[in-house]
């Protein structure tokens, strides 16, 4: 292994630059598919330090591509898929929406709409699939109320990050509990004490905005037995229950209610489990790809230097966590997707976080915490796009009123002050 080398790093500057730069130039950040952009910058990495063999660094890249952390990660996205797609198809997110918007007092649609998207979020364990599933209702009520549409999207956008943030099948939540070694039941309990306040304030300052709006739905269908998956897969994660029986269980659970309900016969559950898996395939392998080229980054010395830069300046603990924070916050102001930030941020925090004494709940809770503050209020992040798209209008104007976004660093920065939590044991 070399010693630190900040050339190692050009590696992260070729993703970068294929990434965002071709995103500043088209105007559009996706237009660049992110698996081709790290499978360039891994090639760029095997290319790199020639003093070793073509077949040395590709050993390298295959160990840290085929590290156990990384291979149960990418066994939980793909149970994580099949769990969200199959409990989508037979209705959960339907009835579950539908059910709370019956529940609401009319005077309180905005903080409902919130509470919805909570919820939803935290069920599904997506961000953008929660917005995609919301915006058309927020349109309704900005149609049938005086409520801004812009208010109406920041609101699910904020929602959405709660369960981006808190969600046992999250893809952001799975990813920072694995690179830092933590149980998923420890960080969430960490992290959903951090973050209850913003919820409540948010819920407040919403009640402010509507202030006297209040709109009328037609009578709202919902089965409460198509609600029971989600409301299971929660419990059960809550009390510990290891993760693949809790998705197993949910997809089977899942699955018996749409054939019971009609949804699905045998073998278009098949299907829907099948694109369900799919559907966290690029996910999955950009993982992998990053988890090579970081092993290899590291090797050549980069990862060594860029601890080094981190850490020049830190004296004590809580300077170590606002470190962590930093680093995962710029990391996903320029990859503008939290999961990536998180991947490959990991490694270092891991690093930061065991020479400083930093217990695993906490490090995996600011990277989920910071990286999903940010990514709440990125105007060219999926979240804003897609609600954008639906609500026609700017992503510009929805960011004034992503709230809960701005409340959750806020909340993350105070918990770090005041030492929270408290360790439960020496490391």
């Amino acid at each position: 292994m070399m010693k630190a080398n900040p050339w190692a790093l050009i590696p992260f500057a070729v993703f970068l630059v294929l990434f965002i730069g071709s995103g500043i130039v088209t105007g559009d950040f996706y237009m660049f598919p992110v698996i081709v952009a790290i499978t360039i910058s891994a090639c760029v990495a095997l290319a790199m330090n020639q003093k070793e063999s073509l077949t040395k660094k590709v050993d390298i890249f295959c160990k840290g591509a085929g590290n156990p952390n990384v291979m149960l990660m990418v066994i939980i996205f793909i149970l994580a898929g099949a769990f969200s797609e199959v409990a989508k198809g037979m209705g959960a997110v339907e009835s579950t929406v539908n059910l709370t918007l019956s529940l609401v007092p009319q005077n309180l649609l905005v903080i409902g709409l919130f509470v919805i998207a909570c919820f939803i979020s935290f069920s599904m364990g997506t961000s953008v699939g929660t917005i995609v599933a919301l915006a058309p209702i927020g349109v309704g009520i900005s149609s049938q109320t005086d409520l801004s549409m812009a208010l109406l999207m920041g609101t699910i956008i904020g929602g959405s990050m709660f369960g981006d943030n808190l969600s046992f099948i999250s893809d952001t939540t799975i990813t920072s509990v694995r690179t830092q070694g933590a149980e998923m039941k420890d960080k969430f309990k960490v992290n959903f004490l951090i973050v209850l306040p913003a919820a409540i304030v948010t819920c407040v300052i919403l009640s402010f905005l509507a202030l006297g709006e209040s709109g009328q739905f037609e009578e709202l269908s919902y089965s409460l037995v198509n609600i029971i998956p989600y409301i299971v897969v929660i419990v059960f994660a809550l009390i510990g229950v290891n993760v693949f029986l809790v998705l197993v269980l949910g997809v089977v659970l899942a699955g018996l209610v749409g054939l019971f309900n009609g949804s699905y016969q045998f073998l278009s559950l098949i299907q829907q489990v099948g694109e369900g898996m799919a559907s966290m395939y690029e996910i999955a392998f950009l993982a992998i790809l990053i988890a090579g080229m970081v092993e290899v980054i590291k090797y050549n010395g980069g990862i060594d230097f860029l601890l080094q830069l981190a850490t020049r300046k830190i004296k004590s603990k809580k300077g170590a966590e606002f470190s962590i924070a930093g680093l995962i916050s710029l990391t996903d102001l320029s990859t503008a997707n939290n999961t990536i930030a998180i991947l490959i941020t990991g490694p270092l925090a891991k690093n930061i976080a065991d020479e400083y004494g930093i217990e695993p709940r906490k490090s995996a809770s600011i990277l989920d915490l910071f990286s999903c503050s940010v990514q709440g209020l990125l105007p060219y992040g999926a979240q804003f796009l897609a609600a954008a798209t639906v609500a026609g209008i700017s992503p510009i104007l929805i960011m004034p009123y992503t709230i809960y976004p701005i409340l959750i660093a806020i909340c993350g920065i105070i918990a770090i002050l005041i030492g929270y939590p408290k360790p439960k044991a020496k490391y």
